[in-house]
């Protein structure tokens, strides 16, 4: 993929976005494991912890890029991502169990683990839509985590105000998903085989519509329940 290309600024997009709506509730995680510090030492424990759970998010998803090169690999991750997708239209109580720390290396402590528990779904996802690009992954990276620690309270406000950036994020990671199974090496092949060259294509539209319709249904579902 050619860095100054469409595809790349695309790809690009892609992974801010689900960087974004996978990464909410990390922000409020953050906010939590530091709430016991004074105000000089919150916020250097905000940034200190910031700094090494994205580092540490950043070598997890590299890890996850590497791993889907291997067969059947990619196309389980795909599968792994579809109730993914699907609970981002599904309204659901917080309960992140975080506790808040009195200390200064215990509040860092704190940030890192819960970051790296809660980001599995994020790693994930951002390793499926990066097309094996290290690059991408790390761009991506770059410009989201300021966004995400500076503005999760913007970013989840504008996603009440307008649920649409919810249904285009969960319609992406099925995109993704179907991206991941019909580009494996050995099922995306035996695929293009049985159902021709377009199987791939169809398969990313189907799961992406599949996503939205089952989350839309769902979620009605637990609001008349």
């Amino acid at each position: 993929m050619e860095i100054v290309s469409m595809q790349f600024f695309m790809a690009l997009g892609s992974i801010i976005l689900l960087d974004i709506l996978l990464g909410g509730d990390n922000a409020v995680v953050i906010a939590m494991a530091a709430n016991k510090l004074p105000g000089n030492l919150r916020r250097k424990a905000i940034l200190i912890g910031t700094g090494g759970a994205v580092v540490i998010r950043l070598v997890m998803t590299l890890i996850a890029v590497w791993l889907l090169t291997i067969p059947f690999l990619q196309a389980l991750g795909g599968l792994i991502l579809l109730p993914i997708a699907v609970k981002l239209l599904v309204p659901e109580e917080h309960d992140e169990n975080v506790t808040a720390s009195d200390s200064l290396m215990g509040a860092i402590k704190t940030i890192i683990i819960a970051d790296a528990a809660m980001g599995v779904d994020n790693v994930l996802a951002i390793a499926g839509a990066s097309h094996g690009s290290f690059l991408l992954v790390a761009c991506g990276f770059l410009i989201s985590i300021p966004i995400i620690v500076g503005g999760s309270t913007v970013i989840g406000k504008l996603m009440d105000r307008f649920p649409v950036i919810l249904y285009a994020g969960a319609g992406l990671l099925g995109w993704t998903a179907g991206s991941m199974i019909g580009h494996d090496k050995i099922l995306g092949t035996l695929l293009q085989q049985m159902a021709g060259s377009w199987a791939p294509i169809s398969l990313q539209i189907l799961l992406a519509a599949a996503v939205i319709a089952i989350g839309l249904w769902m979620s009605q579902k637990r609001v008349v329940q």
